[in-house]
């Protein structure tokens, strides 16, 4: 098997990329292992996909190394092909994705990445692009949206662009239009929410734990709605929520509309967003399907 690893050079610690190297230079000679630095964002998808079609009877493992954005890039450039794998070295700045999996650790030792079994997962398919992780809008869209904009300025982003961000969504986005429609079913019949999440992994956003009851490979959306609330229960909901317990609170029923689906529909005013992985598209009118087993997924043995 070709190991290729991907490495997203900007990512996570200044020097991450070399020590990297480093770690694949001294694996074992017997294994057949490559390195590949991006160049530009949207990179990865187009090497990963190149490669894939120019070794169509080779077995290949890409190996993302980055964060969220990196995995979703190689995922997209993987997606498809029965003899590619693909795994992660998750050293960027977010690791979502492998929280559902036991942590980023787990997925830490270069050698056991190139042995892991892997397994056929779940896509969220939207458009031509596939989300691995969480498709969310309302009040988290509008909290990265404002981190953007200060990345954009500063060059990183941080603590206060965060800060920046809760800010301005609890002055603008407590009250977002839009539809959500799940097989079928409206969910909010108001056109009203406070956020939304159409997730096939479980955490977002660095530590909230939206879905905790997904499974990467139980075909199915898991759907959250949560209706427009008042700032001062938002602040009281924020802990529950961000530990995952949401879905089984008593107190928190009257606000939340939980599904599993095969099809979500969003409509919504022109000009609305949602994220996508962490990426910002603009659309007021998107369909998220469900992609059953479409990806060979290599996780390491706890």
């Amino acid at each position: 098997m070709k190991c290729i690893f991907i490495v997203n050079p900007h990512a996570g610690e200044s020097g991450g990329a070399e020590k990297l190297q480093l770690a694949v230079s001294k694996l074992k000679e017997n294994a057949d292992c490559e390195v590949y630095l991006t160049k530009a964002p949207g990179d990865a998808t187009e090497y990963v996909r190149s490669r894939c079609k120019s070794d169509p009877d080779k077995e290949l493992r890409f190996i993302a190394c980055g964060g969220d954005g990196t995995i979703n890039e190689v995922f997209n450039g993987a997606v498809g092909f029965d003899n590619v794998s693909v795994s992660c070295y998750p050293c960027g700045s977010g690791n979502d994705f492998v929280k559902a999996f036991g942590g980023a650790e787990r997925f830490m030792n270069v050698e056991k990445l190139i042995s892991a079994p892997a397994k056929k997962i779940d896509l969220l398919k939207v458009g031509d692009r596939y989300s691995n992780n969480v498709v969310n809008f309302g009040f988290d869209t509008t909290v990265a949206i404002t981190i953007n904009k200060e990345r954009e300025k500063t060059g990183h982003g941080n603590k206060n662009a965060y800060t920046k961000g809760v800010i301005t969504a609890l002055i603008k986005s407590m009250n977002n239009k839009c539809t959500v429609i799940a097989d079928g079913e409206v969910l909010n019949p108001s056109g009203r929410l406070l956020l939304g999440t159409l997730a096939n992994g479980q955490y977002v956003g660095g530590s909230f734990r939206c879905a905790p009851r997904s499974k990467p490979d139980d075909g199915l959306i898991d759907v959250c709605v949560i209706k427009p609330i008042s700032r001062l229960r938002f602040v009281r909901i924020l802990k529950p929520y961000t530990n995952g317990e949401h879905l089984d609170r008593e107190d928190m029923r009257d606000i939340i509309t939980y599904r599993q689906a095969k099809k979500v529909e969003v409509k919504a005013p022109a000009g609305f967003a949602f994220s996508l992985d962490g990426e910002i598209i603009y659309s007021e009118h998107f369909t998220v399907e469900i992609a059953e087993k479409v990806l060979n997924f290599a996780v390491p043995e706890a």
